[in-house]
């Protein structure tokens, strides 16, 4: 059952409103005279992204980053059912965070989820995708509320991340029954983890997914400003987040970027990415980046897709098969990662697993 959120401050909400209403009525218009913005984009998903759009255009206009939070979850729709989801925050001793147990949920394997959101955000509606994931997959999810940009800088949430994993292990986690996965930002930390596991001498997990993930904190790839004209984030947004994730410090690009790391020793990693989104050429170019160095990696890109498209879930075609081959990805990762136990698509572009 499709259910809008609508919450916080009167102005958010009406503002959010309007642009609803707004970004509907363009839709429908362009729709009228036969110029969809994707042709294989239904009217709601078209919908969708502009909306997403126009809310974080907005949204990074405002002058006061606890404004920008507020405003980024007055309206927002929730299209799968997640009621059976437990979501509980950790207890005392653990990271902070939520656990997310489904009832459905497999006792051979625990996610560690990071979440995106250019560091600089952590929105309900990730939530309720979070919680999605964890009823699709059958997974219980632990997602820490690891350290915000602008306020903390690199390497807050690094440094958070890995004591989430550190903790995993201490409660009994086998490494071996571990998926570390995250979107957007979250991609990335995901790849600073595993990176950072090598350097520190720490068992890999099962397996690392990045999906939609950010590679590069520069303005690497033609689609990073080129699908501008498809994507509910903009290119131009990537380059504030990288800022505010070095902040004034001395890390510099290539410090903070998992495309310049050494990955040959990492778990293998499995990579989504939509072919519209502006990041998808920085998945592309990290994928062949990792292969060439003899990483154990897959790309899989749905052309006609966006940033974090996996959050329509069942409700698009697209969605759902990449949830299923999440699916896929975690069984073959946890029966021992054999060579051609997880076939590669036909939208596979780079495979060395």
């Amino acid at each position: 059952m499709v259910t809008t959120i609508i919450q916080g401050r009167i102005s958010h909400r009406i503002r959010s409103i309007y642009h609803l209403y707004e970004v509907s009525a363009k839709v429908l218009w362009r729709r009228l005279i036969g110029n969809p913005l994707e042709k294989e984009w239904p009217i709601m998903f078209e919908i969708g992204t502009l909306f997403w759009r126009r809310q974080f255009n907005y949204a990074m206009s405002l002058p006061d980053i606890r404004e920008t939070r507020a405003f980024l979850d007055s309206v927002f729709t929730v299209l799968d059912n997640t009621d059976d989801v437990r979501i509980a925050p950790s207890e005392h001793g653990e990271p902070p965070g939520d656990w997310f147990e489904p009832s459905n949920a497999r006792t051979d394997v625990t996610m560690l989820y990071l979440h995106g959101g250019g560091y600089t955000f952590y929105m309900d509606v990730t939530r309720h995708y979070i919680a999605l994931l964890a009823k699709t997959l059958g997974i219980r999810i632990f997602a820490p509320d690891y350290r915000l940009t602008p306020e903390h800088p690199h390497p807050a949430q690094m440094d958070d991340a890995a004591a989430a994993y550190r903790y995993l292990l201490a409660d009994g986690c086998e490494p071996q029954s571990i998926i570390v996965a995250g979107e957007s930002a979250g991609g990335h930390l995901v790849l600073m983890l595993l990176w950072q596991l090598i350097e520190q001498g720490l068992p890999q997990p099962a397996l690392g997914m990045p999906i939609s993930a950010w590679p590069d904190t520069t303005d690497r790839g033609k689609s990073l400003f080129e699908n501008d004209y498809y994507d509910m984030v903009q290119g131009y947004m990537t380059q504030d987040f990288s800022r505010w994730l070095k902040g004034n410090t001395n890390y510099s690009d290539a410090m903070v970027s998992p495309i310049t790391k050494d990955y040959r020793q990492s778990a293998p990693i499995y990579m989504q990415a939509g072919g519209k989104e502006i990041l998808v050429d920085m998945n592309r170019d990290f994928a062949n980046y990792a292969a060439q160095q003899g990483a154990r990696i897959r790309l899989d890109v749905w052309p006609h897709m966006t940033h974090e498209f996996h959050a329509y879930g069942q409700h698009h075609p697209d969605s759902k098969a990449a949830l299923q081959q999440m699916a896929l990805a975690i069984d073959w990762a946890l029966a021992g990662a054999s060579a051609g136990g997880f076939l590669a698509l036909d939208l596979t572009e780079t495979d060395s697993l």
